[in-house]
């Protein structure tokens, strides 16, 4: 090999040299942080599902933590540490799976009742609606009803946004109009058993139930708008979409209400809540709205569905948001039998 050729193979070496030091060390870093997040997540099972309560449990998520950090920091050989930890991680994967739902707990009043339905042809019977009078939002009067719904005069959806911190975060619901005198709202929500409260990192532990709420718009609506503190801002945006489409939704729902009497179900903060649940139903129709990162972003919901042109597209959406907010409304119909009808009158 002549002199020049030498002299242009050393450099090309020694870059080839710093590339596979810099894959090795990338793929060390990659590994490291699939570690971290198995790790993180065993611990989070651990401390939040194992049934000896938060102490037991965070006893074991503290000794899984150090075991595993000492096992990478002490023990020679990294791969069989790693097959090792794989292993572990495994098991507690497979108990996790192996903790059931249950309707059997001492639940919160709000969420005390799971609805189901029963139907006799067109003639569809909701047990369980809820219909609280509220004097704050803590202090109400339970009231469970039965309605009878004729599915010959389900003619609208609606989708409703409620936003409490900011734009980006929103809870999602969906109502059903019967021929414009009555409506129907169901809100996905995590079933929380008396002492409990909401914690989005334990979400993801199977800390909560699922629950369908499913209940008169003068409930779920004016508790948002009137008795929560600080309120919160609600928005009613009638679906563009073909009836026969909100018809197979509807008796989507029923089914799933139904099937969780005998199946109950854990909430979880990413994949199983409010605007995935009402995603899911939405698939029984042909063209459903695709997959979106705005899911993981409830509160740009609204202007998704405007996107994919099943709002009022002849106004811009700024014009179809601002006429969709029903506070006021609210405000001013509070008790009146017609509460559904006024917060979607024309506002001023």
């Amino acid at each position: 090999m002549a002199e020049g050729e030498l002299i242009q193979a050393e450099p090309r070496s020694r870059l080839g040299a710093v590339l596979r030091l810099v894959l090795r060390v990338a793929g060390v870093l990659a590994v490291a942080l699939v570690v971290v997040g198995m790790a993180a997540w065993s611990a989070g099972a651990l401390y939040y599902s194992w049934p000896g309560g938060t102490r037991a449990g965070a006893a074991l998520a503290i000794g899984f933590l150090v075991a595993t950090a000492l096992a990478f920091l002490l023990l020679p050989g990294r791969r069989r540490t790693l097959l090792g930890f794989l292993v572990v991680f495994a098991a507690v994967v497979v108990w996790w799976m192996q903790i059931p739902a249950t309707n059997a707990h001492d639940w919160q009043p709000e969420v005390a009742v799971a609805p189901y339905a029963t139907q006799q042809g067109d003639l569809i019977t909701i047990h369980g609606v809820r219909n609280f009078d509220y004097r704050s939002e803590t202090d109400f009067t339970p009231r469970w009803e039965d309605r009878t719904y004729d599915l010959r005069t389900l003619d609208s959806g609606d989708l409703i946004a409620v936003y409490w911190a900011g734009k980006a975060i929103a809870h999602i619901m969906v109502s059903f109009g019967f021929a414009g005198r009555d409506y129907l709202a169901v809100s996905i929500e995590t079933r929380k058993a008396r002492g409990q409260s909401y914690s989005t990192i334990a979400g993801f532990f199977k800390q909560y139930g699922l629950v369908y709420v499913v209940a008169d718009e003068r409930d779920v609506i004016r508790l948002r708008t009137t008795y929560r503190q600080p309120q919160e801002d609600v928005y009613v945006y009638r679906l563009h979409v073909p009836r026969e489409s909100v018809r197979r939704v509807f008796l989507d729902y029923v089914r799933e209400m139904n099937r969780m009497r005998e199946h109950p179900r854990f909430y979880n903060t990413l994949t199983t809540n409010c605007t995935t649940g009402v995603l899911l139903h939405s698939r029984v129709n042909p063209n459903s709205p695709p997959w979106s990162w705005k899911v993981l972003l409830p509160g740009f919901v609204p202007q998704y569905v405007y996107e994919l042109g099943r709002l009022d597209t002849t106004r811009p959406f700024a014009e179809v948001e601002r006429r969709a907010l029903v506070n006021e409304r609210a405000h001013a119909a509070e008790r009146d039998p017609a509460f559904s009808q006024r917060i979607r009158e024309e506002p001023r």
